[in-house]
């Protein structure tokens, strides 16, 4: 059991540290926790998450709890079913662009509000090493299946504008993208890839950070022309696009992009942008009259700064893409479809859309192993006395002309920089000089 409740979520090696034992104590613990009168619960393809389903409803039953069953769907279907169907809570089966062998769970409250670890994680954690799950239900509770799948494609459909045919590849990794695109079959003419669910992710990993995974569709996008393509992960929670070129495009251009779209829905609209992004983003923001607020990295926190501050969007890095209209979570598909609107009523096609943001040159994430994280932050704010420096998550050191965050990781002793400035040369420079104070 060691390890498996992390920050954000519970993830393990299925049959190792999580077993389907261990999925049933923490139906029970979650149960007599919250006490929630219903709970939707919804798996990705893995073949283990059928016994942690069964497993993790019999300890959700047996204290009460009504489990309304999505079967197979993805992260975004299951937060929507949540929040539509007035639910106490949700649990969704999966451990998103993990190998095969790995499984978990995220869970969220009512309206999909997240538990992270200090909301609730450590505390069911305590509960199931302590087993104290109280007595069962006078009347447990049953199991019934529900399918959201209409309902999650009528919503997304509401937002489609296609002013023109367009040809668009979708890379599935054999996971729950194909679950999650189905929304938007018809809209336009796709090309499918790896589109056979298949939990062993034989044809490459289900993460769209990584640029080795991105390369059939790159091939794909430019042998057939299409217009864009767009790689989903393991539980189809992120997306990650190549231009009409082939091109990769940094997420935080997809978070800009994004933003003159829900902008123009939405004038003056609050927008929130991963700490880590250009500042390009915060700039569009700005130029188009909304309002740019910089957030933390990390779902729970961006999603409780959205309900706060009434955002109706925001983009992360990893390429997380929030939305108000979807009770404040990711939505993969409308992030495509987004995308897809803005492409079709446009005379460019998506490099041009995106060059405009294309403003500074960036580092990228650049790891370093130190002895004393908070030694680091405070021997580069001595070396800054001039700059504005925020705490929000980690270092951020702003001038004029120039920027850098450094934070520590959450599992292990390193800290990661991301630096931006005006040229590829003061970038390299200033890359230098901090890495240079990192590593002293």
């Amino acid at each position: 059991m060691a390890g498996v409740f992390k920050a954000y979520d519970i993830r393990g090696v299925y049959g190792d540290t999580l077993t389907d034992d261990l999925a049933w104590r923490i139906g029970c613990a979650f149960a007599s926790w919250l006490k929630p009168r219903t709970v939707v619960v919804g798996r990705d393809c893995r073949p283990h998450s059928v016994p942690l389903r069964d497993a993790l409803a019999a300890g959700l039953t047996r204290h009460g709890a009504e489990v309304l069953d999505l079967g197979l769907c993805s992260t975004p279907i299951s937060y929507h079913a949540n929040g539509a169907l007035g639910a106490d809570a949700s649990i969704m089966i999966t451990a998103s662009h993990n190998p095969g062998e790995w499984n978990g769970f995220k869970l969220c409250r009512a309206q999909a509000v997240p538990i992270s670890g200090a909301t609730g994680i450590a505390e069911i954690e305590r509960i199931v090493e302590r087993g104290e799950f109280g007595p069962p239900a006078a009347t447990p509770g049953q199991v019934r299946a529900v399918n959201i799948t209409d309902r999650y494609r009528q919503f997304v459909r509401s937002f489609a504008q296609i002013r023109r045919p367009l040809r668009i590849a979708m890379d599935f990794a054999n996971a729950m993208g194909i679950v999650e695109a189905a929304a938007l079959e018809g809209l336009f003419d796709t090309i499918r890839l790896f589109d056979t669910l298949d939990g062993s992710f034989p044809n490459h990993e289900a993460n769209p950070l990584k640029p080795e995974t991105l390369e059939a569709l790159r091939e794909t996008v430019r042998r057939e022309r299409c217009d864009f393509g767009v790689a989903f992960d393991g539980d189809a929670d992120r997306a990650g696009f190549v231009d009409e070129r082939g091109e990769p495009v940094p997420m935080d251009m997809i978070t800009a992009l994004i933003a003159t779209a829900m902008l123009e829905r939405y004038p003056g609209a609050t927008i929130f942008y991963d700490l880590r992004s250009s500042r390009a983003v915060r700039e569009a923001i700005e130029e188009r009259g909304g309002r740019p607020m910089m957030s933390r990295v990390g779902h729970a926190f961006i999603k409780q700064q959205m309900r706060d501050h009434d955002a109706v969007f925001a983009g992360e890095l990893s390429g997380h893409y929030y939305f108000r209209d979807n009770y404040y979570t990711e939505s993969s598909a409308l992030a495509a479809l987004h995308v897809a609107n803005l492409v079709s009523s446009a005379d460019v096609p998506l490099s041009e859309l995106i060059r405009p943001f294309r403003r500074y040159a960036a580092s990228g994430e650049i790891n370093s192993r130190v002895a004393d994280v908070n030694a680091v932050f405070e021997r580069i704010e001595r070396a800054y006395p001039s700059a504005r420096c925020t705490r929000l998550d980690g270092l951020t050191v702003e001038f004029d002309d120039w920027w850098f965050n450094v934070r520590a990781s959450n599992t292990e002793p390193l800290v990661r920089l991301n630096l931006e400035a005006a040229t590829p040369e003061e970038m390299a420079r200033r890359r230098d000089e901090v890495l240079a104070l990192i590593r002293t």
